[in-house]
Formats: structure tokens, sequence, C-alpha cells
């Protein structure tokens, strides 16, 4: 029964893009499936966590959502604690902390954490019970991740200009939602920079398709 009401089914990329002070890019595609019906056309899997810090999520909704929450509240907590925003990297390893807690009872979540702050432009990967996947400059998680990474091996380039980060980022998911069947209905994009988080509009992203 679990399969048959379990929301699944995505294609989620974060790449680091060098040009400038450099930053991130983080995308997604917008369907959400249980089995063979498509139950949302605008399913959010993106989202931001602090205001130069953002997550793509795929897996399970309710548990992705549960942990979005918990990464807001404990992001504001460091921050009325400290006095100063959480870094990427502490992000990053508080989420591995809480998905390695419950590893017996896990989330059924991967994870892109992508961000900017003194270090510069980061992004990291996690898988359902904690672990942390780092130094490459890009990942693509989800059911369409195999499509997205063929066109991110022959696309990415050292010191890519935001522009054609964002190209390729969206070129990848298109690639994904043509042959993954769980992908599609379109794209979200996401850029963070040393000014912060900020979503691009439908017109924006068809400039770059």
């Amino acid at each position: 029964m679990e399969k048959d009401i379990k929301k699944t089914g995505t294609t989620t990329v974060g790449l680091v893009y060098k040009s400038g002070n450099g930053g991130v890019v983080l995308g997604s595609e917008k369907k959400a499936t249980m089995g063979y019906l498509i139950d949302s056309k605008k399913a959010r899997k993106i989202y931001p966590i602090d205001r130069r810090i953002g997550i793509t999520t795929a897996g399970g909704v309710g548990d992705i959502q549960t942990i979005v929450r918990y990464m807001k509240a404990e992001a504001n907590i460091y921050k009325f604690q400290k006095g100063k925003e959480i870094t990427v990297r502490g992000l990053t390893t508080l989420l591995a902390n809480i998905l390695q807690g419950n590893k017996y009872f896990p989330f059924m979540g991967l994870f892109v954490v992508g961000g900017y702050d003194d270090r510069g432009p980061q992004v990291f990967s996690l898988d359902p019970y904690g672990g942390i996947v780092e130094n490459d400059k890009y990942y693509s998680t989800g059911s369409g991740s195999p499509m997205a990474y063929g066109v991110l091996e022959d696309g990415y380039k050292e010191k890519m200009k935001r522009e054609d980060a964002i190209k390729l980022v969206v070129r990848a998911i298109k690639a994904a939602m043509k042959r993954d069947i769980a992908s599609g209905e379109g794209v979200a994009i996401a850029v963070i920079d040393e000014k912060g988080y900020r979503e691009l509009t439908e017109e924006e992203i068809k400039n770059f398709e």
C-alpha cells in the first residue's frame, strides 16, 4: 500500500559557477507522482533555508517537508544564539547528523545543499543516512539524475559565467524530463550568490531555454 500512496520521482541539480565571486544554481522539475498518477504539476523541490542557503529535495514529500522545516528552524536558532548566519558546511553537517540519528527509521530523501558564505559558493550532496559527498562542482539527485549527469558531464566548465551555468542546469533538467517518466511539468531555478537566494520567474527561465 505504501508504494501506492508515496509521492516520488524527481530530478534536481546543484551546480557551482566561479565567474566573478561565483555562486550556486539549483534546479528541479515540477512533477510529483503517486505510482502512475501525476499528483502535482507544480511540486516544489527547491527551498530557501537561510538568506544565502538553499536545498533541493528528492524522495517522499512528507519526509522532505519535515526536514525543510527542521533546517529553517535550526538556521534561525543558530542566528539568534550566535548573532550570525550558519555556514553552508555547518548546516550540511547539522542535516547529516539529523539523518544519521534517524537511520533506523530514515527520512526517505536525497538532498543537495547549496549556498554562499565566507568560503564562497559550495554544494554538498546527502543521502538518507546522512552521508555527505563534497568536493564536486555539481550534483544531481532523483530518478532523472542519470540523464541530467550526462548533460552536466558534457557541458560543465571551470569558471562558468552565471548565465552559462543557468543554461546548463536548465538543459540538464529538460534532458531528464524527456526520458524519465517521473520528471516533467516545467523547470524551477534558484540562484544563490553573495547577495542572497533568489528564485527565477517562469519568464526569466524561458530566456535560458
